[in-house]
């Protein structure tokens, strides 16, 4: 399955399969009501603060998830295996995250 970077696509391995997350503009909608943010530059400033819980992480990817099209809720996400267990559940935060506010963008395209 091919990821489209400039979409805010990411893969990971997740329940035992190769699964497509993106934080769309809806998913990113879903993120501010779970975090109580006002805007996107509010969520942005919440994740670069770093400390993210594992219900955090789990509100991000099942958002990711749900942004590409996958029909699944925090509490089923929570109970998938992840590949790299919680540091793979970080990893995989952190480049949807990236992928979503544009991290390394300027590197890609100079």
């Amino acid at each position: 399955m091919a990821v489209n970077r400039r979409r805010g696509e990411v893969e990971a391995e997740i329940g035992g399969r190769i699964r497509r997350l993106c934080l769309t503009l809806g998913a990113l909608a879903e993120l501010e009501d779970a975090f109580a943010a006002e805007d996107v530059a509010a969520l942005a400033r919440r994740f670069g603060s770093g400390g993210l819980s594992a219900r955090d992480l789990t509100r991000i990817i099942g958002a990711g998830l749900r942004g590409a099209g996958e029909a699944i809720d925090d509490e089923a996400l929570a109970r998938l295996p992840i590949e790299g267990g919680a540091a793979g559940a970080a990893r995989i935060a952190s480049e949807l995250l990236g992928a979503a506010f544009g991290e390394g963008e300027e590197r890609a395209n100079p």
